[in-house]
């Protein structure tokens, strides 16, 4: 990738100069999440098709389509994002539209092609007009996506937006105070760095240099994996 091209990406997020994360503060994750029933032994095929057929939960009554995932399943690199949209529901493929776009950008300016990293949500249908995931929808998903990251074995976990923070970490802080320090999900202990979605970014522009910091500091914590 040419310098010129990533300061087109990086001008596109609104960042200008290059800044550095400080040292990663560790944070432990209060309870662990485990694979339930035949979900834990699904392979990748067996996982969608157990997806797509779901109904354990009342949004499989408003849904178009589930939206598995897309991209890299033997990458370092997962992403996860809240749940689907309109636009999600509709195409199947998470992160679509401006705010998929700004996420594209984001990555290609840490030098990743979306094809690159893989892409899951918390919740794999969507929710009537884009209210949050209740409690009891985030469960009956839970395991699913735990079973992806178990096939995944990423090396980090790059955790967009609160909900998609909150329900990774298990906990209510807010997001700006998750931001900025390591944490860990599962007994794996799967390094994750929270940023903010790219529909916030879209919304508070002036935001976008801290989620460059945050794809910074997430692109160290990579190097100190390896």
């Amino acid at each position: 990738m040419s310098v010129e091209l990533r300061r087109q990406y990086l001008e596109a997020m609104g960042i200008e100069v290059w800044m550095r994360r400080e040292t990663a503060v560790p944070n432990t994750m209060p309870r662990e999440p485990q694979p339930t029933g035949d979900v834990a032994t699904l392979d990748w095929s067996d996982l969608a098709a157990h997806v797509a057929g779901c109904t354990l939960c009342d949004l499989h009554t408003t849904r178009t389509q589930t939206v598995f995932g897309v991209g890299n399943r033997t990458t370092d690199w997962l992403v996860v994002g809240e749940a689907p949209g309109a636009d999600e529901d509709q195409q199947g493929e998470p992160f679509v539209g401006r705010a998929g776009q700004l996420l594209n950008a984001m990555l290609f300016a840490i030098g990743l092609k979306r094809e690159q990293v893989y892409i899951a949500n918390i919740l794999k249908c969507r929710p009537p007009e884009n209210r949050d995931p209740r409690p009891e929808e985030v469960a009956c998903c839970e395991p699913y996506l735990f079973r992806q990251i178990e096939l995944i074995q990423p090396k980090i976990i790059l955790a967009v937006g609160r909900i998609a923070a909150q329900n990774l970490l298990k906990t209510d802080t807010a997001i700006g105070k998750l931001r900025g320090k390591l944490h860990h999900y599962g007994p794996q202990h799967t390094p994750v760095v929270v940023t903010y979605h790219p529909a916030y970014l879209l919304r508070s522009p002036s935001e976008k240099r801290k989620a460059w910091e945050d794809l910074q500091f997430a692109c160290e914590v990579l190097r100190d994996a390896h």
